[in-house]
């Protein structure tokens, strides 16, 4: 009975498989170290051939239905090693012709305990570059854009929900925008320490049992197989029993899981209505599904309600990540197969819901009239004859404005006459620094 068939009763069985971004890059840590292997003249090329070829079955997802072991098993990932150390050997067997051990052949120069760290850094690089990225940089485009075309519509600015001074739709947009840009720039420096690995530091990151070269060799490999550059650790003994480079890449999705969440609430409430609520933009691609299965023609945000449960789920992986990276002692991180498996899923999340969430705001129809007359009517407005009246007087007139009594009546109650009242309430000098009401007086 192989290593794999035994482990089934040994791990747990929840169904839960490793992502196809690992199983890719196990693949690939496979195929560079038998590159690295023939190079070093440690192993015979025909061998190294077949290895090879097998393992890029593996990478292209033809062996997907025999990588078939839990995620949630061996600390150290030594069996999802193994599972992949046997599929590849039976492949590469059969193109050879004669046996091809799993662990003298396919694992040659390796140990799980340097080749699983080493994947699942690869493979929160290489999707995070190939999905999140662009993602959050294609959001952040789309939120600049929406902020162009809504720089001169004016709104009722609130703070804990209650009506606050006048803003511009493109200036709450063009927060958002900036937020992801910075976001992309977080979780791009974040990969800069994953990119290091600890490949070649086999069981416990002195490297024995690897040819000298080893991991530089099978590194540079692997950085040409992925098209992404990677580095040897600077210490393998540090990668190998500290994730704590993963756990900063968890740190900056779920950053982003949270800005996400951010714009999904105010979209989600300047959409509401149509009658009762805020009703200041209109998401017309969100009527393309039935919002209610008993009330016809209701429209929901259905893709911004879809991306806050990602948020949350994302926030949720991430403190998993957090204390996966806790778990061991001395030379082993013994989280390594959850961590993983949880930033994997994180970019994917990520990476779905920015993408998805990009049509949306595309599809932004600003309800103009409707949020200009929530600018107008705020009691906020009293804010910007503050500095000519003083704070208390002001928060008189604050509190008759409250009560009904119109911006305009209360400012003629002032002595303001109606053309600086009008030069008062010029919106478009609202939303910008300076004071109004010295300049109007």
């Amino acid at each position: 009975m192989s290593y794999t068939e035994r482990s089934r009763d040994l791990f747990l069985e929840t169904g839960t498989r490793f992502p196809r971004d690992v199983i890719w890059a196990m693949g690939a840590v496979k195929m560079a170290a038998a590159r690295a292997n023939r190079a070093l003249g440690v192993m015979d090329p025909a061998m190294a051939k077949a290895i090879e070829a097998a393992a890029s079955e593996v990478m292209d997802g033809s062996r997907d239905g025999e990588i078939v072991v839990d995620v949630f098993q061996t600390g150290s990932g030594t069996g999802l090693n193994m599972n992949v150390n046997e599929v590849i050997s039976r492949r590469a067997s059969e193109i050879l012709g004669s046996k091809v051990h799993p662990n003298d052949h396919v694992n040659m120069s390796q140990s799980s305990n340097d080749v699983v760290p080493t994947a699942m850094r690869v493979a929160a690089v290489r999707a995070s570059i190939a999905r999140a990225i662009p993602a959050l940089r294609g959001l952040s485009s789309a939120l600049r854009d929406l902020s162009s075309r809504t720089t001169s519509i004016y709104k009722s600015g609130r703070t804990h929900l209650r009506d606050a001074l006048p803003v511009t739709m493109g200036q709450e947009f063009g927060a958002y925008a900036f937020a992801f840009s910075r976001d992309a720039d977080t979780l791009e420096a974040a990969l800069a320490r994953a990119r290091e690995l600890p490949l070649g530091g086999t069981a416990v990151g002195t490297g024995l049992n690897a040819p000298e070269g080893f991991a530089e060799a099978a590194i540079a490999e692997l950085s040409s197989i992925a098209g992404v550059e990677f580095r040897t650790s600077p210490d393998r003994f540090a990668s190998m029993r500290l994730l704590t480079d993963l756990v900063g890449v968890s740190a900056a999705l779920r950053s982003v899981a949270l800005d996400l969440m951010r714009l999904s609430q105010d979209l989600r409430l300047m959409f509401s209505g149509p009658m009762t609520g805020l009703n200041e933009i209109d998401l017309p691609n969100q009527a393309e599904i039935a919002g209610s299965s008993i009330m016809p023609g209701k429209t929901n945000p259905v893709t911004v309600e879809s991306c806050l449960q990602a948020s949350a789920q994302v926030m949720g992986l991430d403190h998993t990540v957090q204390l996966a990276g806790m778990l061991g002692e001395f030379e082993l991180s013994m989280g390594i197969p959850v961590a993983g498996y949880d930033v994997s899923l994180e970019i994917s999340l990520i990476s779905e819901a920015a993408s998805k969430l990009t049509k949306v705001v595309e599809g932004v129809v600003p309800n103009v009239e409707r949020a200009r007359r929530y600018a107008e009517s705020s009691p906020s407005l009293i804010t910007v004859i503050s500095p000519v009246i003083g704070y208390e007087r002001a928060a008189e007139v604050g509190k008759r404005l409250a009560k009904g009594l119109s911006i305009r009546d209360a400012l003629r109650e002032l002595g303001f006459d109606d053309r600086a009242i009008d030069g008062l309430l010029d919106l478009g000098r609202l939303v910008r620094p300076g004071i109004p009401a010295r300049s109007s007086s």
